[in-house]
């Protein structure tokens, strides 16, 4: 049997593996802007043919978060100022409409879970984990977004954190972040007071001010 059809662990294709393994990297920054990819070295980092390979590589082009040249190179692509600023401003206009819809069921298991992610957060850039702060960052909105029961929403967000990946650890590096993101303790403060308007400032700040420092 072909690997690219061949099921492992929870009876999940090899081909449906590597791609939910390639995008979290994509998606946490594991990988730089403008990095270069063969579908022969991820075959053979992940242990798999190159139709599995050329598949993940595919769908993951279609969703903007790798690039495919006319000669056939893949990479991650280096996003310019303008495509900067027009992912901010999906962020802007997403999340907090994504907050906003979670906020009626915001029950203190939800904040409390939030202030626990904003502690590990805390840790993370402590020991300067550039992987680890994009990852538990992520995870602090994505908790939230899924109260919002907005799945088509959260779907087209998490699509444009995937094509900022790799531009999101490149701002990590910019920004040198000494502490917790300043607008996560808003957001807390903003749910425990049921303060709509001030939960969609406070997302709203938190997804667009560093990329607008990157972009400018």
């Amino acid at each position: 049997m072909d690997t690219s059809t061949r099921t492992g662990e929870g009876g999940i294709a090899a081909h449906e593996r590597l791609y939910r393994s390639l995008r979290g990297k994509i998606m946490h920054g594991e990988l730089t802007p403008g990095a270069s990819l063969t579908l022969r070295g991820i075959g053979q980092q992940f242990g798999v043919s190159m139709t599995p390979a050329r598949e993940a590589v595919r769908r993951l082009v279609a969703e903007g978060a790798l690039t495919l040249s006319s000669s056939g190179r893949v990479a991650t692509p280096a996003l310019s100022n303008e495509r900067i600023e027009e992912l901010a401003a999906l962020r802007a206009l997403l999340e907090p409409e994504l907050a906003s819809r979670a906020l009626p069921r915001a029950h203190i298991a939800l904040i409390d879970r939030l202030q626990d992610i904003n502690h590990t957060l805390a840790e993370v850039v402590s020991r300067h984990d550039a992987v680890g702060y994009i990852r538990a960052n992520l995870e602090f909105h994505r908790t939230l977004y899924l109260r919002a029961q907005a799945p088509a929403m959260l779907a087209l967000t998490e699509t444009v954190w995937l094509q900022l990946g790799p531009t999101m650890r490149a701002l990590y590096g910019r920004l040198g972040r000494t502490e917790s993101p300043q607008f996560h303790k808003s957001i807390v403060a903003a749910l425990k007071a049921g303060d709509e308007p001030g939960l969609r400032l406070a997302v709203r700040a938190d997804v667009t001010h560093g990329l607008r420092l990157l972009a400018g």
